[in-house]
């Protein structure tokens, strides 16, 4: 039997790359880089997977509500827990996906595969070493207003390192760590609320997260200060 004729779909090769989908890691979209284009940070990984991002309490907050939703359990060991309750009572629904702990009192949480945790440590510029450390599933998150005297211990340990605005100082000593060029050296004094340089020993690339609708009902427009 003949079936129903119809005309082939034909593309040439100019047309074919116009379907191209952007691929990238699975995570958590920290903003958009400077091309506009998503830049994802992948969290949860197999392997002990250490962060720390010299910022603003703002983005730590919002990375953590991101992380949240893509399925992961967030623990945040804080000092000051009332600017974090707003936002774990909100998260999740309902659920816990947001726990608050006291500094040095977060209990073992059990990271797998099929739930994996982030822990942030929101405990000020001399953090102590903390009881629960990254591991397998389990993603560690230290926020550190400044450059502090413990940063560069910290930084050089850490898989990946984010840094907000600093002064020239910080700047140049962050550069000197990290073996940022001249130019994104000199430009960490003056980012904008909501840039990140997100670096590695290897790759450096600016972004700048903005908050959703929820999240700006919920945390308000992006700040560098808190």
């Amino acid at each position: 039997m003949i079936g129903p004729r119809r005309e082939r779909h034909a593309l040439s090769l100019d047309e074919l790359e116009s379907l191209a989908l952007p691929v990238g890691d699975d995570g958590v979209v920290v903003g958009i880089d400077a091309n506009g284009k998503p830049a994802v940070l992948g969290i949860n990984r197999a392997t002990p997977y250490d962060i720390t991002l010299i910022g603003g309490l703002w983005t730590a907050q919002v990375l953590a509500l991101r992380a949240a939703a893509t399925g992961a359990r967030v623990a945040v060991e804080t000092g000051r827990t009332q600017v974090w309750t707003a936002l774990a009572q909100a998260a999740g629904g309902g659920q816990p996906c947001i726990t608050l702990h006291d500094v040095g009192r977060v209990p073992p949480q059990g990271a797998s595969a099929g739930s994996p945790v982030v822990v942030v440590r929101d405990c000020g510029m001399r953090p102590p070493r903390g009881r629960v450390v990254s591991g397998p599933w389990q993603s560690v998150v230290t926020l550190l207003p400044y450059l502090s005297p413990v940063a560069p211990r910290l930084m050089r340990k850490s898989g990946l390192v984010g840094v907000q605005r600093v002064s020239p100082d910080e700047g140049t000593k962050i550069g000197r760590i990290m073996g940022l060029p001249s130019a994104e050296t000199a430009a960490l004094s003056t980012l904008a609320d909501g840039v990140t340089l997100w670096c590695t020993e290897r790759d450096r690339q600016f972004v700048m997260t903005q908050a959703t609708d929820a999240e700006g009902g919920l945390l308000g427009t992006a700040r560098r200060m808190d």
